[in-house]
């Protein structure tokens, strides 16, 4: 590390010990609230798609959902001369808990990669984004991937952070398979869309079908409504820009995509990480992150022997799908004829 970058990052270590009420942050400190809410705010405009989603503080580390609204009707008539009236619950019949569980983002910061953004005067705002901005696009992808939160998690055997905590497709399986389609024709453990020899003619067809099966009727004319696809799912051609991207790599991966045309009459959405093979209809505030408030600790160490600098963070986070009702999960989709047809 050079001298003048040395004097930049001692400044940026000094400031995020003054900005949490610390001596010094090279040993290990719980975030303040208040610095926590502003990492998280600065995470959400870094990746585009924690924007559009539910990004909510708890204060527990397991307990109710705290997102819940009313999820099912609730009007109706009662005749009082022959029974009381009986309220309706507005929760559903699913598991309305959460529980959190402690994600480490540790990360890792070449002396070069230092030295080179040392020359600029906005130093500590690009130290600062490089590691939120992977966070960010981290938790994204835990979210379409993860289908447990284990001990000792493994990078080389789960490159797509599977083993880091339970995220909102895992939890459509498990608390509401109901709301899964995932073969077109009983134990093909396939869904097949060709014109000529499939279970779908197209993908709209699919997702009218889908809506009209799995949704509940009350949400199923919701203009919130989207689909949630890969990018394989659709040709690329249908799918502008809607942020703008700028020429930094890690920016580029966190881009959302809308397509200008409808599937199944509703709006497409192309996300970071989506697995290709699959598509989720609901809302996008129907899908939650939960962080717990006081529980982010952090400690920036200076590591001269491998010549670089790392941060070791952890938050406790829970992804939540708040109203199963709202949400249908198609997996295990082919383009292309069943080579089985009528089987």
């Amino acid at each position: 590390m050079r001298n003048e970058t040395r004097q930049k990052f001692n400044e940026f270590t000094s400031q995020v010990a003054k900005l949490n009420a610390i001596t010094s942050a090279m040993v290990q400190f719980n975030v303040q609230p208040s610095v926590q809410q502003t990492l998280e705010t600065k995470m959400q405009e870094s990746v585009a798609f924690l924007g559009m989603i539910s990004v909510i503080p708890v204060d527990e580390m397991k307990g109710q959902k705290v997102g819940i609204g009313i999820t099912s009707t609730i009007a109706g008539r009662t005749n009082t001369d022959t029974k009381d009236r009986q309220p309706n619950s507005p929760h559903g019949l699913y598991d309305q808990s959460y529980e959190c569980a402690q994600t480490n983002f540790d990360t890792q910061i070449g002396y070069g990669q230092i030295d080179a953004w040392a020359k600029f005067p906005d130093f500590q705002t690009r130290v600062r984004d490089a590691i939120l901005t992977r966070q960010g696009l981290d938790r994204i992808m835990i979210g379409w991937h993860g289908t447990r939160a284990a001990a000792d998690t493994d990078r080389n055997a789960n490159p797509l952070l599977q083993d880091v905590n339970i995220g909102w497709l895992q939890h459509i399986r498990t608390d509401a398979p109901a709301q899964v389609m995932s073969e077109g024709t009983e134990g093909s453990g396939k869904i097949y869309v060709d014109a000529t020899d499939g279970d779908y003619k197209n993908i709209d067809a699919l997702v009218f079908d889908v809506v009209s099966e799995l949704i509940k009727p009350w949400y199923q004319d919701d203009t919130d409504l989207v689909v949630i696809c890969g990018r394989k799912m659709l040709s690329d051609k249908y799918f502008p820009i809607i942020n703008d991207a700028g020429d930094n790599q890690n920016k580029l991966a966190g881009q959302v995509l809308v397509s200008q045309k409808q599937i199944g009459g509703l709006k497409a959405v192309r996300v970071p990480f989506f697995p290709e093979d699959k598509l989720l209809i609901t809302k996008l505030s129907n899908l939650s992150i939960y962080w717990q408030t006081g529980a982010r600790r952090r400690h920036i160490e200076d590591e001269p022997k491998r010549n670089r600098i790392v941060n070791y963070e952890s938050t406790n986070d829970a992804y939540v799908v708040e109203d199963y009702d709202c949400a249908a999960l198609v997996e295990n989709i082919v383009i292309g004829p069943n080579p089985a047809p009528g089987e």
